[in-house]
């Protein structure tokens, strides 16, 4: 049952973190920074990944792992690290190249979430 949440979490975080993209690519398209809204959505992402990481870190603890578990924990880690640190890139501005830059993030991270699944099993 947990693996099976864990699985349908990863879903939906990469279609929350596909809309983050093209909301944040709009943004940067139309000449608009990164908006309170957008802020408070990589925040709600951030908090997906890191309760799909506590779902993982149970799974892991429970017992079977999948044969790949170390490039699965690593893509994981990198997804968990990557818009905390494209915050602390951009030092917390929110103009219209941090807009293209939550972009490029948020369509890296629907590669991670993509590389997940094959990894995880």
């Amino acid at each position: 049952m947990l693996a099976f949440v864990h699985e349908r979490l990863n879903v939906s975080i990469l279609l929350f973190v596909a809309a983050l993209g093209c909301w944040g690519l709009w943004n940067y398209l139309r000449g608009a920074g990164v908006s309170g809204a957008y802020l408070g959505a990589v925040v709600i992402a951030v908090g997906l990944i890191a309760v799909e990481a506590l779902l993982g870190l149970v799974l892991y603890l429970q017992g079977p792992r999948p044969p790949r578990i170390a490039l699965h924990m690593l893509y994981g880690i990198v997804a968990l690290l990557s818009f905390p640190a494209a915050f602390a890139f951009t030092r917390g501005r929110v103009g219209r190249a941090e807009a293209l830059i939550y972009a490029v993030v948020a369509f890296f991270l629907v590669g991670i979430a993509l590389r997940l699944r094959t990894t995880g099993g």
